[in-house]
């Protein structure tokens, strides 16, 4: 999986987000300002073609209405807004359907600027972008590629609002945990995503390892035109590279990994390598 996984454009232009605070949005007058704030806001370099084609299958989504426009428009946003939610949700089909047999994960996890009329576009957005390719709400340990390919379904929708309950393809966002360990620190996020696989609940959900460092203020006041690759992410992230080569998956060890810029080293690669142990589980079994 990819954090944040629309940053690969946002757009300097428009207004700073809701997500941001009062007085960002106030510095943000200063056309300087959003040029730093961009070095901190995008996550990802690939978009969603070259992200899917890299291997990445599960996407972390936040968007946003962008007050003060007419109509029900959504954006993908992170400080800054990206491109509409409906284009991301086309460039995913056009994968899917040159490729039938791969099976994506959606979580919509964060909504700003967003009341009912906003999420019932959105909601109806996905379901004309995919159509027969969604899957509806189940117990998870049925949902097995297997069962998907019979099904001619392709794509799990997490949606982190109420209004889940009224649709069969939306799956609650219980269902998709992600504990965040909010540091800048790679042994303290090591021994997070250490804590939170022990702590990983038997059966029932699936369950994001979010390995990523988080930018404190102080972190971006003391690096502000180095932004958060250069800062953080190119000096950590074989480090955390070799802790995802130590994994296990199937139940209670690993089962989706997300990372920033996940094209910096072979991470998508190495993750999905991890499936082979669970191969050679099958055939010992055997």
């Amino acid at each position: 999986g990819s954090h944040d996984s629309f940053s690969y454009w946002v757009d300097e232009k428009s207004p700073v987000g809701p997500d941001q605070a009062t007085a960002i949005k106030r510095l943000a007058r200063i056309s300087l300002v959003k040029k730093i704030m961009k070095k901190w806001s995008v996550t990802q370099n690939l978009t969603f073609k070259e992200q899917l084609e890299g291997g990445i299958r599960y996407f972390d989504l936040r968007v946003s209405s962008k007050p003060g426009e007419m109509g029900q428009e959504i954006y993908f946003i992170h400080g800054l807004f990206g491109i509409k939610v409906c284009d991301g949700l086309k460039e995913i089909n056009t994968f899917l359907e040159q490729h039938p047999k791969e099976v994506i994960f959606l979580d919509f996890n964060h909504f700003y600027a967003m009341d009912e009329s906003h999420h019932f576009y959105l909601i109806n957005r996905i379901r004309s972008a995919f159509g027969s390719k969604l899957c509806s709400v189940q117990c998870v340990e049925y949902v097995t590629l297997q069962y998907m390919w019979e099904k001619k379904q392709q794509v799990l929708i997490f949606y982190h609002y109420p209004l889940y309950e009224e649709y069969p393809f939306l799956w609650p966002g219980n269902k998709m945990p992600a504990p965040w360990a909010n540091t800048t620190n790679v042994h303290k996020l090591l021994q997070f995503l250490e804590t939170t696989l022990e702590e990983r609940s038997r059966y029932g959900t699936f369950h994001v390892s979010q390995a990523i460092l988080t930018p404190r203020v102080k972190t971006i006041a003391r690096h502000l035109v180095r932004g958060l690759k250069n800062t953080l992410v190119h000096r950590n992230l074989p480090m955390i590279l070799n802790w995802v080569k130590a994994q296990k998956p199937g139940v209670m060890g690993v089962n989706i990994i997300t990372s920033d810029f996940v094209e910096l080293v072979d991470f998508a690669a190495t993750v999905i390598a991890l499936n082979d142990l669970l191969l050679e589980e099958d055939d010992s079994a055997t």
